[in-house]
């Protein structure tokens, strides 16, 4: 008769005849052998098995394009860091022309084309925070730089509850954390960022607003290039700009949010057509992505290198380049975003993708920093995307649709 499953007629034991009385040991399995995870599993099932023999080729081959790639992906951060390089020295040679003709008057810059493209290069590092305090400027015309601070920080150190400082602290946890300078343990500037961030939600509490997450980037931004009383003023200052402050301003903001969300959906089905209808199709808004990028000012997405480089643009030209520089993102990411699922897609913006995070693994690439690392996505990759709107990039058009959208802004 034939054994069924339950049967244990088949099973070696004690009793039956030329059984081993030898204890088997069970083997444990340990997973999926490096070759389980590359070969084919749609080979057709009326097919017989590969020899071992064709299967060891093709694990060979394998082997032979991983180290292809890895001696590829370690030519493109040699060539990176080259170019990083040539900017440097570059930024140097030209630090005479910011220090005769631009830092007596930084508004020269908007009469001066030259000098203009100048600082589109890229501030110099060592006068990027007075460049940014002159081109941020005091619209709000607050008081005297250092008393504003500690007046601000004096009532958040009597007032602040806990559930606030607990957000503050979750806030900071995630800040730039490959820097190491703002770890609540051991960073330097820790203290610092968190008075910062705790006489800036205490200077809008008057209008009822509240902390937001994600505003610690901008913080710790600013108090790497200031001090803490010149960066609490033009943090201020900065996030009272319509487009952030609009991004900033909680539920009462919802319907300027959603003017801006138009707008970026205009400029995007202008500039990326293929892009637009394929989020379209797959009920794809800007507030999937937008206020992930917007709300940090990118410093969740892109290093910290690419994101100064950023900023210098954006204080000196306004909340029209935080979507040009959004539409430059997009334009990176368009080879990887024809999806066929909704959640691919998500994951993808959300830096999240989990083929690109397992090659970066592969390719030692580190993954604790920047969302966007781990597609590649560097500095001179964003700024050619930048440049290249010069000739379909029209401030008359940005101007158009803020007057159209928001015609109180």
């Amino acid at each position: 008769s034939i054994p069924t499953p339950n049967s244990t007629s088949s099973l070696p034991n004690s009793s039956q005849p030329g059984s081993s009385r030898r204890g088997h040991r069970p083997s444990r399995s340990v997973g999926p052998s490096a070759l389980d995870k590359v070969i084919s599993k749609t080979r057709p099932t009326f097919l017989p098995p590969k020899p071992k023999t064709e299967d060891m080729k093709h694990m060979a081959d394998w082997e032979a394009m991983m180290k292809q790639s890895r001696a590829v992906e370690k030519q493109k951060r040699k060539v990176a860091e080259e170019r990083r390089l040539v900017r440097e020295k570059r930024a140097e040679e030209v630090v005479h022309v910011w220090e005769k003709q631009i830092l007596p008057d930084w508004r020269v810059v908007h009469k001066n084309p030259q000098l203009r493209k100048l600082w589109w290069q890229g501030v110099p590092t060592p006068m990027r925070g007075k460049m940014w305090e002159h081109a941020v400027g005091n619209p709000l015309s607050l008081s005297k730089v250092s008393d504003s601070y500690r007046t601000c920080l004096a009532r958040a150190r009597r007032s602040l509850g806990l559930e606030t400082l607990a957000l503050i602290d979750a806030d900071i946890l995630t800040t730039l954390p490959d820097l190491h300078l703002f770890h609540p343990e051991s960073g330097a500037m820790y203290g610092d960022l968190k008075d910062l961030l705790s006489a800036w939600v205490v200077s809008r509490r008057d209008e009822g607003l509240g902390y937001v997450h994600g505003v610690a980037k901008i913080a710790a931004m600013f108090l790497l290039n200031m001090r803490a009383p010149e960066g609490f003023l033009a943090m201020r200052n900065l996030l009272e700009r319509h487009c952030m402050r609009s991004f900033f301003g909680g539920p009462g903001a919802k319907d300027d949010v959603e003017a801006y969300y138009r707008i970026f959906d205009t400029l995007l089905a202008d500039a990326m057509p293929k892009i637009y209808f394929n989020f379209k199709q797959h009920q794809l808004s800007p507030a999937h992505y937008l206020p992930d990028w917007l709300i940090p000012l990118f410093l969740d997405h892109l290093d910290i290198t690419t994101c100064a480089h950023v900023w210098d643009v954006l204080l000196l030209e306004g909340d029209s380049f935080l979507f040009r520089a959004a539409l430059a993102l997009l334009a990176l990411l368009e080879p990887r975003l024809f999806f066929p699922e909704r959640k691919e897609l998500l994951e993808l913006l959300r830096g999240e993708n989990k083929a690109a995070l397992e090659v970066a693994k592969r390719e030692q690439i580190p993954t604790g920093g920047p969302k966007y690392a781990i597609y590649g996505v560097d500095e001179d990759m964003l700024w050619d995307k930048i440049e290249s709107m010069d000739g379909w990039w029209k401030d008359t058009t940005w101007k158009r649709l803020v007057l159209r959208e928001l015609p109180g802004a």
